[in-house]
């Protein structure tokens, strides 16, 4: 995940600064680190306009899905791209949404909806819900000592009567769900650097327990940990003692598989996705760094032994040893009836310039579905071709069952940060709505070895987010304190509509959004019973300018948080990323600055939508009505309440999933950037919110973990 803060500090009087203190920061979402360029639809598809697999044809060996010698999969083909190229699994008679209250994956259920059945905390009474108990890990960083600064989003997961919790430490903590009392703790002893990161980060645990577990016998309930350094604990559930039959007692070195262009670990900071007898992992790194890095490789472990089951790469192998990444950094989802995972896939490397991969990769920032049990390609959906705005796919896609046109869809709602809700059939990855290949700006020849899409995808309903046809408009505000500076700046970015490309000419080009803003990693929840989606989303606005080489070595001053100079190692072009702002600190865009809308999934239509959370620093406020740029996504339940942490201000709220209306809030040590977890333990709803902070949406790190129910 990326976040740039918008906040500079300026010696003004107290009224300027109730005006610019509060402003957001803008927000990306990729799990990478940038270095310092210095040390220091839904009918059936067929009856739906273009249900077009994309633009880009399969090349070479796009896709390979592999078996680790000796493993129990073998002879896996060559997926074909943007195409079928595996048949769909025989389908098994397991319900998409749990028949019981699940709240044990980073998105509440394999289906990432995010949904509680439970009722017992309604839109009528939320307003009387009681913090119960809290609990504090002390595995907090501010980074002003000898340790990196901490990010925490981990989702609390419940299962087995426990609710697990992973820390930025690396560490486990098994608490009582009720009272939150200790029941055991394990400590990876992870190394505590910033090896790819700019903070130590994490975003929780994964659990598996056996369909037939073997009494007496150790780790039929296991819980898995993953670091920074790419090692993954598998712990006993019930005692927290690793599990000595899993890889090299109890520790699995996926380090051990990366193999080529090895610039950095595979770190493994989102838990690992775990479905039947396959857990699944993706792995973050290093964007803005290099033009050849580790290629996106997906791996299945066996989850008593850690032994590799299959692998599944989504670079063409011709070209992968000079490019990188196209991996899964972020949560995948799952439909066991179907028998497939779907996989968000991000960009390949560098992030800016796309000369030293021409070649289509047509799985790069795509949702792909592979088969679970063999990792084969059955259908792939590429939602940027040739990429070069880092504009992952950064969220798992959401599946939920609808009806459109009278005609019942199983579908997948992908969303992503360019503001787009793309929606297909999960079954086959054809359109439900029209997904229509439109044509987008080209390049002006000026940048070396480049090409340019001809088009991109964009979906008819639901319609975008964001408008990204034109400039924002400019907040009078910011551009009046700053003397006009912010017109100056809008007249000086060309900009021709989403996609224009990144140049080295004037000052470059705006990016509405950039790899900030739109949808980030917290994804879109889902309510089955009103067929409601609701997804929360960031407005930001950035510059982006190519420098070639010589000229980027000469005026690289190094990068802020998340903003400044990146190099590119080994592309011809170094590059900037700057945040649209005054000489105050206060962004040029018209607020609100983020919002959160419910969708009918029946129509496609918007149903809501309004500022969500309060821009807040320094102990100042601004109005409720510019919103917050947010990170974590929300949860809703049967009781018809959404809840969501997310926002600078560190409140935890609770909105109605009817009309949009808040109906009560908290204040938390931190802002809760995290996914919250509902749960039932012994007839009791309770809610957990992780409060951990992220130092550069706001200097308020925390430990804490907030657990409410009714009194």
């Amino acid at each position: 995940m990326r976040i740039r803060s918008f906040c500079r500090s300026a010696p003004f009087a107290a009224l300027t600064l109730a005006v610019m203190v509060a402003l957001p920061p803008a927000i990306a979402q990729n799990d990478t680190a940038h270095p310092a360029a210095t040390p220091g639809s839904i009918p059936g598809p067929e009856q739906h306009g273009p249900s077009s697999t994309g633009s880009e044809q399969p090349h070479g060996n796009a896709g390979r899905a592999s078996s680790a010698p000796g493993n129990e999969q073998s002879g896996a083909a060559d997926a074909g791209a943007q195409r079928p190229s595996g048949s769909l699994p025989t389908p098994k008679p397991i319900p998409l949404v749990p028949t019981h209250a699940v709240w044990n994956t980073f998105h509440g259920q394999l289906n990432a909806q995010k949904y509680s059945p439970l009722t017992q905390i309604t839109a009528d009474n939320v307003r009387s819900l009681v913090k119960v108990w809290e609990y504090h890990t002390g595995d907090v960083s501010d980074g002003s000592g000898k340790l990196p600064t901490s990010v925490w989003s981990a989702t609390p997961i419940f299962a087995n009567d426990t609710l697990y919790i992973g820390t930025p430490f690396y560490r486990v903590i098994a608490l009582d769900p009720g009272t939150g009392k200790v029941k055991w703790t394990f400590d990876s002893k992870s190394t505590l650097k910033a090896l790819t990161q700019p903070a130590l980060k994490n975003r929780g645990v994964a659990y598996w327990e056996a369909a037939n577990p073997v009494a007496g016998q150790p780790c039929q309930k296991i819980v898995y940990l993953g670091t920074m350094d790419a090692q993954l604990f598998a712990m006993d559930a019930d005692t927290g003692k690793l599990c000595r039959d899993f890889a090299n007692g109890g520790v699995l070195n996926v380090d051990q598989w990366n193999d080529v262009n090895n610039k950095y670990p595979l770190s493994l900071l989102q838990p690992p996705t775990v479905a039947g007898n396959h857990v699944i992992l993706g792995w973050a790194g290093k964007d803005w760094a290099y033009a050849e890095a580790p290629p996106g490789t997906v791996f299945s472990l066996d989850p008593q032994t850690g032994k590799r089951q299959w692998s599944f790469a989504t670079l063409p192998p011709k070209i992968a040893s000079r490019t990188g990444t196209a991996n899964v950094w972020t949560g995948m989802s799952v439909d066991e009836g179907l028998g497939l995972v779907y996989l968000p896939v991000s960009s390949p490397s560098p992030n800016y310039w796309g000369g030293n991969r021409t070649e289509p990769i047509p799985l790069a920032t795509s949702t792909t579905a592979l088969n679970l049990e063999t990792g084969e390609v059955v259908w792939s959906r590429q939602w940027v071709h040739h990429d070069i705005w880092d504009y992952d796919i950064n969220s798992a896609p959401t599946l939920m069952d609808i009806t459109v046109d009278g005609k019942q869809i199983p579908a997948l709602m992908q969303a992503t940060k360019m503001g787009f809700l793309f929606v297909v059939d999960r079954r086959t990855g054809k359109d439900v709505w029209p997904i229509e290949e439109r044509k987008v700006p080209g390049g002006d020849g000026s940048i070396q070895g480049e090409i340019y899409a001809p088009t991109q995808p964009f979906p008819i309903r639901p319609a975008p987010l964001l408008d990204q046809s034109k400039k924002p408009p400019i907040w009078w505000v910011a551009d009046a304190l700053g003397l006009g500076q912010c017109s100056r700046l809008w007249k000086s970015l060309n900009y021709a509509g989403m996609y224009s490309p990144p140049t080295h000419k004037d000052s470059g080009v705006l990016a509405y959004p950039d790899s900030a803003g739109g949808v980030q990693w917290g994804g879109v929840a889902f309510d089955p019973r009103g067929k409601t989606a609701i997804v929360n989303f960031s407005h930001v606005v950035q510059s982006i300018k190519l420098y070639p080489r010589k000229e980027y070595e000469q005026r690289a001053a190094g990068s802020g948080n998340e903003q400044g100079f990146y190099p590119q190692e080994g592309a011809p072009y170094g590059m900037s990323l700057d945040n649209a702002l005054n000489w105050l600190g206060m962004p040029c865009w018209k607020p609100p600055f983020g919002e959160i809308a419910a969708i009918d999934m029946t129509t496609g239509d918007i149903k809501w939508r309004r500022p969500i959370g309060a821009s807040q620093k320094w102990g100042f406020y601004m109005p409720e009505s510019m919103g917050s740029v947010t990170i974590g996504g929300p949860a809703v339940t049967a009781g018809g309440v959404i809840f969501i942490g997310a926002s600078m201000d560190a409140k935890v709220r609770a909105y109605a999933l009817a009309d949009g209306k808040e109906l009560w809030s908290d204040i938390v040590q931190a802002p809760a950037v995290a996914n919250p977890a509902v749960y039932e333990y012994k007839g009791r709803e309770y809610v957990a919110f992780i409060a951990g902070g992220n130092t550069i949406l706001k200097d308020q790190v925390g430990d804490q973990v907030a657990v409410y129910a009714l009194p």
